[in-house]
């Protein structure tokens, strides 16, 4: 398995830095904001926080990523990219079954570790007392 026909080898080696670095960016935002929603709160709702916070990142991050290929595309059109997701493809995306893409895995490894930032907030909560 290669990502030799992934769409981030289309873009300039800058174009590539550019979204890597907002790809990090919005992988540990979402990491600490879901950890920070959970903390202190019982298992089962730290699950419920982390399935609301993967579900509003599936639905509004490829309106980020669009407006950035917007400044690097010239002619792209303005438009709304932002829907809600379609469960399956979510569990597509977290079983490592969807698109063999850069991006698909991407983010199934961000849900797999936002679920284990929500799962462990209480402890580090607990920790600092």
């Amino acid at each position: 398995m290669g990502y030799d026909g992934d769409s981030f080898f289309t873009l300039s080696p800058t174009g590539q830095a550019g979204l890597a670095v907002l790809s990090f960016c919005l992988a540990i935002g979402m990491i600490v904001l879901t950890g920070w929603l959970a903390r202190g709160h019982p298992l089962i709702l730290r699950i419920a926080l982390w399935l609301a916070a993967f579900t509003a990142f599936l639905a509004l991050s490829p309106q980020v990523y669009y407006t950035y290929y917007r400044a690097i595309i010239p002619g792209l059109p303005l438009q709304w990219v932002i829907a809600w997701p379609d469960p399956l493809e979510a569990l597509r995306l977290l079983a490592f079954v969807d698109r063999p893409t850069l991006s698909a895995h991407g983010r199934g490894i961000l849900g797999w570790l936002m679920l284990i930032a929500a799962l462990v907030a209480v402890r580090f909560q607990t920790a600092r007392r």
